[in-house]
């Protein structure tokens, strides 16, 4: 069975990522695209295939589609991916699954009314030393984790974005929202419940706009750099950093401190993952580097999409998934502003 896929949104992510997996999938056809800018979906068609529809509207109401790739801007998701799931289209939502809480329930509401599929791409969760990380701490090689430090950072989505300038989306506040934890952060909040099976309840943060400046030289709307203290339900403590301001090598790392040892996952560039047990043995897995915008490889997400579509998997990514990753990124965010710890209760979200 041939799916038939319509792209919301002809940015980055679209074109580094979902279109050129579609495009390799034996059982994907990119039917329709759609971009606020006519120009970069009439790019992305020629390149990958697709009509070029004139508005999102057009594609999730579709009658020969499928399912579709929500690629557009952070505050058009709960509107687009929701109208998509009324539609009767199995969705692929990018992350965050919504800037509000609000808008995310909307979409897991339409979701679970209309029986359709909705994955959020929250990504991390499919590279190979992540699930590898995971099999091991399952099987007890690290014992109970204790404590964390996790990871992400780059020159900055001006770098990345598809305008490639101060004046991108990213940062600005009515678009983007969440700044650099929305765009970075909330992939490592997902991967920490992904690896230790373990919920966040309560984050303490500090976050600030330290170097970006938009295309008028003034310091941008939204926060470029964020460090948080989490506390998870199993009383592990940790860090996690997020920033925009990396201006060298992309950190992509996370690190995890057990009873038995500690695990450094991408911390060492000759290392996917490097075990060092408590007694001083030490193991090494190469398994495969992780995507970094430098370095675009096959992300797995549109494989492990098609097959929630076919019936064959559960979404590895599920709305609820996307509900508490941005429950705990807006506590962070919370946080930040207030200068106080916020908790959150197990069943929030």
């Amino acid at each position: 069975m041939t799916i038939k896929v319509g792209i919301i949104g002809c940015g980055s992510i679209a074109t580094h990522r979902h279109a050129p997996e579609y495009a390799n999938h034996p059982q994907a056809e990119i039917y329709c695209v759609y971009d606020p800018n006519p120009d970069r979906a009439k790019k992305l068609a020629e390149r990958f295939g697709g009509q070029v529809a004139a508005s999102w509207e057009e594609i999730v109401d579709h009658p020969e589609i499928d399912a579709i790739s929500d690629c557009s801007t952070n505050e058009m998701h709960h509107l687009i991916t929701t109208r998509a799931l009324q539609a009767g289209k199995h969705v692929l939502c990018e992350k965050p699954i919504a800037t509000t809480l609000e808008g995310a329930r909307q979409i897991v509401e339409a979701a679970e009314q209309s029986g359709k599929v909705l994955m959020i791409d929250h990504n991390q969760r499919l590279v190979a030393a992540h699930q590898m990380a995971r099999q091991l701490l399952q099987s007890g090689e690290l014992g109970k984790v204790l404590t964390f430090q996790t990871s992400f950072g780059h020159k900055g989505p001006e770098y990345w974005s598809v305008n490639a300038s101060k004046s991108t989306w990213f940062f600005k506040k009515d678009r983007s929202a969440l700044g650099v934890a929305g765009d970075l952060g909330i992939h490592k909040v997902d991967l920490l419940r992904f690896l230790l099976d373990d919920e966040v309840a309560e984050v303490s943060a500090f976050a600030g706009v330290l170097d970006k400046k938009d295309e008028q030289g003034e310091p941008i709307q939204v926060h470029d750099n964020m460090v948080c203290l989490l506390k998870l339900v199993s009383g592990a403590i940790g860090t996690a950093s997020f920033s925009w301001s990396y201006y060298g090598d992309e950190d992509n790392s996370t690190i995890l401190y057990g009873e038995k040892g500690i695990m450094k996952i991408f911390a060492n560039p000759d290392a996917d993952i490097e075990v060092v047990k408590s007694t001083g043995e030490r193991m090494v897995y190469k398994v495969g580097a992780i995507q970094t915008n430098d370095n675009q490889t096959s992300s797995g997400v549109i494989d492990a999409f098609l097959e929630a579509v076919q019936g064959q998997r559960a979404p590895v990514v599920t709305g609820e998934d996307g509900v508490r990753a941005l429950l705990i990124i807006q506590a962070a965010v919370e946080s930040a502003k207030t200068g106080k710890s916020v908790a959150i209760l197990p069943n929030h979200g």
